[in-house]
């Protein structure tokens, strides 16, 4: 039996409206060896047309066009095949419209969060920030994902623009693993972390990013690069850089590209890695403009020694407060502590930033600190824009997740970085005060009573009548033990399991002798970020889970809290 536009009884069908010049975008997998499987498309006049898929290891990925538009049904046999993802999207607006995602299943579907502010994909696993920067006018991220479960495997690029850095249009996933890792999810590699910049000779950009093969030899990560017109598909990928410098002793790490222009006017560019002496931050540079090809090896930029890690990750480095070229200019260079450890807290992955000056070949260090003292800010990757430097991190830690965890993340709020003589701030960039839906409190937090929240995005302001004031703000969350408490020690992020009581102490989340006067504290599903005296202070804390904090009191002596306000946010 068949309905009357000809679709077999017992398929399942999908729905869909499509302008003129649509793309479809599917993942799709044979449920058995044994036989295809098959997603067909259906209009009002029957049948016209088909995607197929063998393998039934790993979704395979299927482009499909449809000229006329109009309703069109996608259908197929649930017993032969198995559907991931799929999602349309027309080429020539594209970067107004985002793509609509017409189809996901259980197992990479999103959260739904009424009010969540924080950027999240559309579906699937995400991590690392890439190619943070703003071509054609526009911000665009990119980031490490995974489409088929909230897992890590092999690695793509997913893609998303905006206009103001917190409302996002999700864009076509932008990079693939290879081939050879496309065929099973076998997570030994992909299109790993990197940058990109606007393209010298041409519209459009140039992607840099590290291909990673697990057992390939003798190099497991290599560098490619690619570049598009369109700022939404990328070109075929090339090799720029096939190997690891000679002589240094490197470890098989050799990752995360990050290029910029350097005070000589060259193209700069970063990689991480790890040596027999510590981490280190390598510096490669090219004369050749379109930054394509002719990289050499200038040295190891920086060693780390302090933390015992396996490698440093995510190196990114521009400067702040000055031009670029002109040699009074500080830079801050940023790196991620892999497997690094702060043995006095037991905080692990620690991302670092240290502010000095940088002469195209070398970077004297002035003082440093780390970025957020929470640990759940990592990959760090930010750019000069107009300007103003600004950076986002994946709000997540290598701690708690990993290849065999469901865990669906969130990019942190989007920073600035300011530098105030010997003092950087990295406050949330002003934008996110546009996130204010609606005043909740100006009164009752401060005077000891509490405060029930609508949803599980708000932000929380409070000052205090002197640095350093005690203080305990209590979150009501029905699965965590949650606070934030400044005592003698210094401000502290309290994070417990209400089902674990005899679960050992975990790390310590604590910005020693932080002096806090002025805080501000953003809630959403599934996480905590702080905000200490204009960002002189930043701490961020993943809540595991997606139920909302319900309420918040402040507990403090009469006197030491002078105001406090209480906003719902929502985008």
């Amino acid at each position: 039996m068949t309905t009357a536009n000809g679709i077999p009884d017992g398929h399942r069908a999908i729905d869909v409206d499509l302008p003129v010049n649509a793309v479809l975008h599917l993942w799709l997998k044979a449920v058995t060896p044994d036989e295809s499987g098959a997603v067909s498309f259906y209009s009002v006049n029957g049948k016209f047309g088909e995607v197929q898929a063998v393998n039934a290891e790993e979704n395979s990925f299927r482009i499909y066009q449809v000229f006329g538009g109009g309703t069109v049904t996608l259908a197929y046999d649930m017993a032969a095949t198995s559907l991931s993802v799929a999602y349309w999207f027309t080429p020539s607006d594209v970067l107004e419209t985002g793509i609509t995602v017409i189809h996901t299943n259980p197992a990479n579907e999103p959260p739904d969060l009424p009010d969540g502010y924080h950027f999240r994909p559309p579906f699937g696993w995400m991590n690392d920030p890439n190619g943070f920067g703003r071509f054609g006018g526009r911000p665009h991220l990119f980031y490490q994902h995974y489409s088929h479960g909230r897992i890590w495997n092999n690695m793509h690029w997913g893609h998303a623009v905006s206009s103001d850095y917190l409302r996002w249009r999700h864009l076509p996933v932008f990079l693939f693993p290879s081939e050879e890792l496309s065929v099973r999810p076998d997570k030994r590699g992909g299109a790993f972390s990197g940058s990109a910049i606007a393209r010298p000779d041409g519209p459009g950009i140039r992607v840099f990013f590290t291909e990673k093969i697990a057992d390939r030899t003798p190099e497991q990560e290599i560098q490619l690069t690619a570049t598009s017109t369109d700022l939404f598909s990328a070109g075929a990928a090339e090799v720029f850089l096939p190997r690891r410098p000679d002589g240094e002793g490197l470890t098989f790490d050799f990752r995360d590209p990050y290029v910029f222009r350097g005070p000589d006017g060259l193209w700069k560019m970063l990689l991480g890695s790890q040596s027999e002496g510590g981490g280190v931050i390598l510096l490669y540079e090219t004369e050749d403009n379109t930054a394509a090809g002719g990289w050499t090896y200038v040295g190891k930029l920086y060693t780390e020694t302090r933390f015992e890690t396996s490698a440093l990750e995510c190196p990114c480095l521009l400067p702040i407060g000055g031009d670029y070229r002109d040699p009074a200019t500080r830079w801050a260079l940023i790196y991620g502590l892999m497997n690094g450890e702060d043995k006095d807290t037991g905080r692990r992955n620690l991302t670092m930033i240290d502010i000095g000056w940088f002469d195209g070949r070398s970077f004297a260090k002035s003082f440093g600190r780390e970025l957020d003292f929470g640990t759940d800010n990592y990959a760090f990757q930010a750019f000069v824009d107009g300007g103003t430097p600004v950076g986002i991190g994946w709000l997540g830690n290598w701690a708690d997740t990993g290849p065999s965890i469901d865990f669906p993340s969130a990019m942190t709020l989007p920073r600035t970085l300011v530098l105030e003589g010997d003092t950087l701030l990295t406050p949330p960039i002003g934008a996110a005060e546009s996130l204010r839906a609606r005043m909740l409190d100006r009164t009752r937090l401060s005077s000891g009573q509490s405060v029930s929240l609508p949803t599980g995005a708000a932000e929380i302001a409070f000052e205090l009548s002197e640095a350093g004031g005690a203080f305990r703000l209590e979150f009501d969350h029905p699965e965590i033990r949650l606070a934030i408490a400044q005592h003698d020690e210094g401000l502290e992020i309290l994070h417990g399991y209400l089902d674990r009581s005899d679960e050992p102490s975990g790390p310590r989340y604590i910005a020693k002798a932080a002096g806090a006067r002025r805080l501000r504290i953003f809630i959403d599903y599934g996480s905590l970020e702080i905000f200490v005296d204009g960002g002189r202070i930043a701490g961020t804390k993943r809540i595991a889970g997606f139920e909302p904090v319900r309420a918040i009191r402040l507990i403090a002596e009469p006197g030491v809290v002078s105001n406090a306000t209480v906003w719902s946010l929502r985008l």
